[in-house]
């Protein structure tokens, strides 16, 4: 009786195929091309407004965001924030972070502080410092701050901005412990690269 031992070899050969065919997709290089294609879709400048739920009652911002390539395959985030006072005054606070890719696809770290090797490090929230990464989704980038309390406890906030046919749509969240202290819901509509931001 004659047996056939191709089969099992085909087969074997075929599940290599596919296991490599599988490690070739999640390649670091796959991984930021695709990363890359859906950052584009958030680079550009925005301006907006946004309401403000927290124990102090309601309260309008004025917004105006950037976000532009950093490095290789990474970007930077630069946000003005203008609150205005019941009493007519303003406070007017800016932020500017860059965030590099990581070996996750759609992780990226914050590049805070440079080491004595000269590159940016991320901040230690064990000194009390704010430890920021973020997430790219298909349609909203999440950026994500952690702070360890004097007390031990936790704080961390959240943005979310998801992508809208007028620009982004903003989230703000801020929870300590468990407890949500603050939201923030706002509309960013895209402006012109080039346009001043119309922010006073």
């Amino acid at each position: 009786m004659v047996r056939n031992h191709r089969r099992p070899f085909d087969l074997r050969a075929l599940t290599l195929g596919l296991m490599l065919a599988a490690m070739l997709a999640l390649a670091p290089g796959a991984v930021r091309a695709a990363d890359r294609a859906t950052l584009q879709k958030f680079i550009g400048n925005y301006v907006g407004q946004s309401i403000s739920l927290a124990d102090q009652g309601l309260s309008e911002r004025d917004l105006a965001v950037t976000i532009k390539p950093y490095g290789d395959d990474g970007f930077s985030l630069d946000w003005t924030t203008i609150t205005k006072r019941p009493e007519g005054k303003s406070k007017q606070q800016s932020y500017s972070v860059a965030f590099e890719p990581t070996p996750r696809a759609g992780i990226f770290r914050a590049a805070q502080r440079r080491n004595m090797f000269g590159h940016f490090t991320p901040l230690d929230p064990m000194a009390g410092e704010p430890l920021l990464w973020a997430h790219l989704g298909t349609d909203t980038l999440t950026v994500q701050a952690l702070l360890i309390t004097e007390d031990g406890g936790y704080e961390i906030q959240t943005y979310e901005r998801k992508l809208a046919a007028h620009g982004l749509d903003l989230t703000f969240s801020r929870v300590a412990d468990g407890k949500v202290l603050k939201t923030i819901s706002g509309v960013l509509r895209r402006v012109k690269d080039g346009q001043p931001l119309p922010v006073k």
